[in-house]
């Protein structure tokens, strides 16, 4: 998958029943279905169910077992509450009739209000000072560990450029923080609302632990943990295009007991704060 309509297409699920829908699985380097797909899946069963102009401004979801990637997953919507102002939605993905993920997600009208933000850090390097995932295998591939090599040349419709590069083969402890510019691939079609929110969720899921492993780098690696998202939240703020770069800056206030937990912000490249997430995940040493 290398194209933003190919992203498109595989978060476009087809209809089964009544609030019920079928997607279908692409792999992005694991041997399990991604994370991001099945949160961004799920939002586009509950936008399926939501009348026009209200839209998401918040999900919390639960990953409860690992997605199959050869097997559809099965999406049914239940409508909990059409109120004046607000719509809520629940979501269970399944697969041969397993539970695996839920998700709840609450949507809104569009209101005026008082507003404030928090401001992006505008000393970070820009995009065109940094290295993309791209430009790393074709400039440093002959030098990169197997496994990261082969995690950075899987096809992908989005470019990331993280701010800091660590050398893999001299790992050094860091902050618990990772700031990441990233921007669409190619042609970018006209989107309304549901489908940013859509492929904002989908990328959201990407990098987020990195923060919690960056204060324990001499430690951890690919081969020496167990990793796997636990739950995710989001919440959305702002209209946003994706023709420019944008700025994924996350935080890890604790490491501990086998889980990470990374906060942060999603900001446009001119600083507009368009959505906030939180996640915790395993990060469990695996014992030789």
């Amino acid at each position: 998958m290398k194209t933003t309509k190919a992203l498109i297409d595989l978060l476009d699920l087809k209809p089964l029943d009544r609030n019920v829908f079928s997607g279908e699985s692409v792999t992005i380097g694991s041997a399990i279905v991604f994370g991001g797909q099945v949160l961004a899946q799920s939002v586009n069963a509950a936008y399926r169910t939501i009348q026009e102009h209200r839209f998401l401004h918040s999900l919390h979801a639960y990953f409860l077992e690992a997605g199959d990637l050869t097997i559809p997953i099965r999406y049914e919507v239940s409508e909990m509450r059409n109120g004046g102002s607000f719509s809520t939605r629940r979501v269970t993905a399944s697969q041969k009739g397993k539970t695996i993920f839920i998700l709840a997600a609450s949507f809104h009208k569009k209101e005026e209000g008082f507003e404030h933000q928090v401001e992006i850090n505008t000393a970070i390097k820009q995009p065109e000072e940094l290295l993309s995932w791209d430009d790393m295998v074709r400039k440093f591939g002959d030098f990169l560990p197997k496994g990261i090599k082969s995690f950075l040349s899987i096809e992908r419709p989005i470019d990331f450029k993280p701010v800091h590069i660590p050398n893999p083969l001299e790992p050094e402890n860091r902050p618990a923080k990772e700031d990441i510019w990233f921007k669409l691939k190619g042609d970018i079609p006209n989107m309304n609302m549901a489908l940013k929110h859509q492929i904002l969720t989908y990328i959201s899921d990407y990098n987020v632990l990195n923060a919690a492993f960056n204060p324990n780098a001499k430690d951890y690696n690919f081969g020496n943990t167990m990793t796997a998202s636990l739950d995710h939240s989001m919440w959305f703020f702002r209209d946003f295009d994706f023709n420019d770069w944008m700025l994924f800056s996350a935080e890890s206030p604790n490491t501990y007991g086998a889980r990470g937990l990374c906060r942060g912000n999603i900001f446009t490249r001119d600083g507009k704060l368009i959505a906030s997430f939180a996640q915790e995940g395993l990060m469990r040493p695996i014992k030789k």
